[in-house]
């Protein structure tokens, strides 16, 4: 898959070292990844709702059309489209297809389709499943404070299940995903999270 070329709009993103983040092994072997971002100032869990429900299709930012999910991390993201939910959008039981690289680096590529287990306005979370098995989750939730929302990140990639952890989590995942893509991932969220700041509540206040 080509990497699009970055879209630059003078951004100045949120470095790793603004959010607190833990990178660890959980007994059964699965590699843990938590992250709690920075203060998302203006941003309501509301917005982000409304975000994560309308991420599909175009918008104008400064002057031009961009695809949403590019302008969401404009050097990282390559493509995002969903197979709708029960009720026909992007809800649970909704399926979301993603393609993005870390850090631009052909490397750290994930092209994946993960089902949406919970979407509301207290966070996401989302389920990569093979084979019946979950090889990994992200959850993201929302807590409203006063100046805008605490938003913290949990991923895990590995297996919980005893029939297939001992392959997937020992010998499968560190080829997959190692612990030099893990971190490329952290500082990718924390960077994606940080740009909501940017975008996001002049897009809702058009079109919410």
């Amino acid at each position: 898959m080509e990497l699009p070329a970055p879209l630059e709009f003078g951004w100045q993103m949120k470095p790793l070292e603004s959010a607190k983040t833990t990178l660890q092994y959980l007994p059964d072997g699965r590699l843990e990844l938590t992250i709690s971002h920075d203060l998302l100032k203006g941003i309501t869990p509301h917005m982000l709702y409304w975000w994560f429900t309308h991420i599909a299709g175009d918008m104008t930012y400064q002057g031009k059309r961009y695809s949403r999910y590019r302008v969401w991390h404009p050097r990282d993201h390559i493509h995002w489209n969903a197979k709708p939910g029960p009720n026909g959008k992007a809800e649970a039981g909704a399926v979301f297809h993603i393609a993005e690289a870390f850090g631009r680096n052909p490397d750290y590529l994930v092209d994946v389709q993960e089902v949406v287990e919970k979407l509301d306005e207290t966070g996401i979370r989302l389920s990569n499943r093979r084979a019946g098995f979950e090889v990994s989750n992200l959850e993201h939730t929302f807590t409203p404070v006063p100046d805008g929302t605490l938003y913290k990140s949990r991923m895990t990639v590995g297996a919980e299940h005893p029939l297939v952890r001992g392959l997937l989590n020992r010998y499968i995942r560190p080829r997959v995903f190692p612990e030099d893509m893990a971190r490329a991932w952290l500082k990718h969220n924390v960077e994606e999270v940080g740009n909501f700041e940017f975008f996001l509540p002049e897009l809702y206040a058009a079109s919410a």
